[in-house]
């Protein structure tokens, strides 16, 4: 068995693993005999296992970052200093992490993983997130200002993690929508799922802040 050959083993593992049981949940012990290596080999590619996550976090969100930074950049091609319309803007954010898996006979387990991605309450997995999206978050939160110039930067940021955590269910659990809507719904029709979810947050994102006459308050 050769190093590269190795080395994915570990990885398609890992990912099928943590797809089933999250990352805190998957022990290497639990990887590497599912992979059919011993724990040297774990730490002769990656390290350790904060380093092995940190890997398969990478090689999933790589893609997806990589993709939706192209479509911002076609985006402000085409509409220069204008604002851009607020549903195109959610779309190039969502569109790329929904449609990554549209050709993968793993198209469940990543989806899935991706999904647990954004949502595991793990200090590995938040500490990558943080430093994947930086760049993410550079190029996007200027262009949702531009669109939304009176939303206050608290309201923005409230309404960007309510946009991810809605995207992240999505993903780790599309068999839910399946049931609830009894089979009406296939949550695994990546366009209509981006329509729909790109319509719900647009409506959440530009909503204004009027409060209803029930009485809440700030």
């Amino acid at each position: 068995m050769g190093t590269v050959d190795t080395r994915e083993r570990i990885l398609a593992a890992a990912e099928r693993l943590a797809a089933e049981h999250g990352f805190a949940g998957t022990s290497l012990r639990s990887i590497t005999a599912d992979a059919g290596v011993n724990l040297a080999s774990v730490n002769y590619h990656f390290g350790s296992k904060e380093g092995l996550i940190q890997e398969v976090f990478g090689r999933l969100i790589r893609p997806v970052n990589r993709e939706r930074l192209e479509l911002l950049d076609a985006l402000e091609g085409e509409f220069g200093e204008k604002p851009i319309p607020l549903d195109r803007i959610l779309e190039a954010f969502v569109g790329p992490a929904i449609r990554m898996a549209r050709d993968s006979k793993d198209r469940i387990l990543i989806r899935q993983l991706l999904g647990m991605t954004y949502s595991e309450p793990s200090e590995v997995i938040q500490k990558s997130f943080t430093e994947q999206f930086r760049e993410i978050r550079e190029r996007f939160g200027p262009a949702f200002r531009r669109t939304l110039p009176d939303l206050a930067k608290e309201d923005f940021f409230w309404r960007l993690h309510f946009s991810i955590g809605a995207m992240a269910h999505t993903l780790a659990d599309p068999q839910r929508l399946e049931a609830i809507s009894d089979g009406a719904c296939d949550p695994y029709d990546e366009e209509e799922t981006v329509t729909q979810l790109v319509q719900f947050l647009s409506a959440g994102m530009g909503a204004d802040r009027a409060r209803s006459s029930a009485g809440m308050k700030r």
